[in-house]
């Protein structure tokens, strides 16, 4: 957890240093795990409620992103989130995202600031208990739970989720699965 905080510091302090220049533009690549890894569990309240583990979405292609409404890249992707969301729910790819840090109030507000407003289930990890067992490194972190739940992708830093060649990626996942 200590690890953690200070990854999250040195993030603050990058960000708020960085010359007011056009950001670079968010990447599309996710990165495979060969590793067979399970993905750890995810019992977190959020909105809405009832939608807060993995066990759930067996079988579904479940892409877990962490952020932090300070954090200018996870702002940035957000909205490529929902439209990921909107454009692959009758494929069976599910989008998680997972606030690391912050109360319900903070996240609450942020969210009330998209338009449109996600779609998609808001986890709520007030007390950092995901950090370790997910392995997150940095945010934003996204890691991607193949239908079987183990973990295939992972991804730190701004994605734009819906960008053809991720999201030709994401439904390859679940077509693969499908044909076993």
């Amino acid at each position: 957890m200590t690890r953690f905080l200070r990854i999250v510091l040195a993030m603050c302090l990058v960000c708020s240093v960085a010359p007011a220049a056009e950001p670079p533009p968010l990447s599309h690549q996710l990165t495979p795990v060969d590793s067979g890894e399970t993905a750890p569990a995810l019992a977190l309240p959020g909105f809405p409620p009832g939608i807060n583990g993995l066990e759930a979405l067996r079988g579904r292609v479940v892409v877990v992103n962490f952020w932090a409404t300070w954090c200018p890249p996870c702002r940035r992707e957000m909205p490529s989130l929902e439209r990921l969301d909107r454009a692959t729910a009758d494929e069976e790819v599910v989008v998680l995202a997972v606030n690391v840090g912050e109360d319900r109030d903070a996240v609450a507000a942020f969210v009330a600031t998209l338009d449109p407003p996600p779609g998609f289930p808001i986890l709520l990890d007030e007390h950092l208990v995901t950090s370790g067992p997910w392995r997150v490194q940095g945010l934003p972190t996204t890691v991607v739970v193949a239908p079987d739940g183990r973990i295939a992708y992972r991804a730190i830093g701004g994605r734009e989720f819906d960008h053809p060649d991720l999201v030709r990626v994401l439904l390859e996942l679940h077509r693969a699965a499908q044909t076993r």
